[in-house]
């Protein structure tokens, strides 16, 4: 990174002290141009790679940890359902199976329904941050309150409004990420953003073991001590982490002046201008969000992605089907994951270094088409878990590098990227309210695994498009030629900028 920005500083030095320099063209938006902040000029390029070492340690320090640890919870209250199922919510509550499958997918309805008002309502408030936490906190109270129905209905019910509050995290914290961190970072960032995923379902099974064990403890059942305890646990850790987890750049306490201008700085020079935001209304960002191509050849690769791994919604019960006891199988559940946080942030980080993103996506999916095929093919209890140890891996290794590339790709202010972001993620997310009921036909589970192999056939192609279009768009930016409302910006322009392929 500070090579880049080196290179990059002393070429923005040369332009963008000046805002009447005619290099920026007759059509650009001066007020929106770069200039190096008051804080920084005279400085050595040394000093200003001290300095930006420093910015960067600091927000990893502060911001990556939390967001890791929020997405845990996220994933503990969200999945704990299928523990629940095992240790006997479908008996207690008088379930059938389809009750069970509408119990899971309901909370997508309310995740997907909220997500695009709710990135609005970040990229506009000066505490997004602080917003994340607090949504954390409710969606704490309603995990809490599960552990107190007694029927079909008030479980749906909890589920639901479990969406909403829920609606606000990840899409949020990419968000949020992406604030901080240039294009050549994300990738990386996004990978360790998304190890809290990852480690919920790796640990979670455990975790979920372990208080199973209050079982007729104040003659309560162990799957309403789950959704209590996790529920508990959830809010006062998000009160916590509303403490000191980081909004913006410039609102940080813990950086110097010098870093916080030097943060908003590289940002503006790696958009090629100021952010519009302010500027730009939430209707008119909402126009060019979906009116971008990029934003649709995106949201068709991570759409069959989620497809793909709509197999984690429920994994316990999969993994249940090989025959082991309660105890064992929530123990199995664990390994996968945990080679998934590997993959992920090993992926993730070898994409930022080699800046590619394509080949990041492929060929993890080359994987993900193996175990869905042994998974059709076969129910043998070796095959079948050497299938769900892949699959994880495979699926979310590419997931991280997709959403990387959204990021990347999408020029334009904040509020437009949010907006993206949000769109994005929610129309990714409708496929976890109707594969709930592929699942139907144990042991086999054929149809959920024939879907999530041709959504993984699906995904190969679609990140193959993007790629060439992406291509197109370089090729006629090294020709000179305009690629159009949606492309990058003179200044951008001028800087340099491609697309990352």
């Amino acid at each position: 990174m500070s090579s880049l920005h080196d290179d990059t500083y002393k070429e923005a030095e040369k332009h963008t002290e000046d805002v009447d320099q005619p290099y920026l063209g007759d059509n650009v938006d001066r007020h929106l141009a770069v200039q190096v902040p008051e804080s920084l000029r005279g400085l050595s390029e040394e000093e200003i790679a001290k300095i930006d070492k420093a910015a960067t340690r600091k927000i990893d320090i502060l911001l990556m940890p939390t967001l890791v640890a929020l997405y845990i919870l996220n994933y503990l209250d969200r999945q704990n359902i299928s523990s629940a199922k095992i240790a006997g919510i479908q008996k207690d509550l008088g379930l059938t199976t389809t009750d069970y499958n509408t119990a899971v997918s309901v909370l997508f309805a309310g995740y997907v329904s909220l997500q695009v008002p709710s990135n609005m309502l970040a990229s506009k408030i000066a505490y997004p941050g602080i917003y994340i936490c607090i949504m954390c906190g409710v969606w704490g109270v309603i995990s809490a309150c599960t552990g107190a129905v007694h029927s079909f209905a008030g479980l749906a019910v909890c589920r639901t409004f479990l969406g909403f509050a829920e609606a606000a995290f990840f899409p949020g914290a990419v968000y949020l990420v992406s604030t901080f961190y240039t294009k050549r970072s994300m990738a990386l960032r996004t990978a360790i953003l998304y190890s809290g995923s990852q480690i919920g379902n790796a640990f979670g099974g455990l975790f979920a073991l372990a208080i199973l064990e209050l079982d007729g403890s104040h003659g309560l059942e162990g799957w309403r001590w789950l959704f209590i305890i996790e529920g508990v646990l959830t809010v006062g850790l998000a009160a916590i982490f509303a403490t000191f987890i980081p909004n913006k750049p410039h609102t940080v306490r813990w950086l110097t002046p010098e870093e916080k201008d030097q943060l908003q700085y590289r940002l503006e020079l790696d958009r090629g201008s100021k952010d519009a935001t302010d500027e730009v209304s939430v209707g008119a960002a909402f126009k060019m969000a979906v009116t971008d191509p990029k934003t649709w050849l995106l949201c068709a690769c991570l759409q069959a992605n989620y497809i793909a791994a709509s197999v984690t919604n429920f994994f316990p019960v999969v993994v249940n089907t090989l025959g082991f006891n309660r105890t064992i199988t929530l123990a199995i559940t664990c390994p996968p994951y945990v080679l998934c946080c590997i993959a992920v942030i090993v992926n993730g980080w070898h994409s930022d270094k080699k800046n590619e993103r394509t080949l990041h996506i492929i060929v993890p999916f080359i994987f993900t088409v193996i175990g869905n095929v042994i998974a059709v093919a076969t129910t043998n209890t070796a095959a079948r878990y050497f299938a769900m140890c892949i699959l994880p891996p495979s699926f979310y290794s590419a997931s991280i590098v997709i959403l990387s590339w959204i990021s990347s790709s999408m020029t334009g202010p904040a509020v437009k990227r949010a907006i993206v972001y949000a769109v994005i993620n929610a129309l990714c997310n409708t496929p976890n309210i109707w594969t709930s009921y592929l699942y139907f036909n144990a042991p086999k589970y054929t149809a959920a695994f024939g879907v999530d192999l041709a959504a993984s056939v699906l995904l190969i192609i679609a990140a193959a498009s993007t790629h060439l279009y992406l291509k197109r768009q370089n090729a006629k930016l090294e020709r000179g030629e305009d690629t159009g409302k949606h492309g990058p910006s003179a200044v951008q322009i001028e800087a340099g900028f491609r697309y990352q392929l």
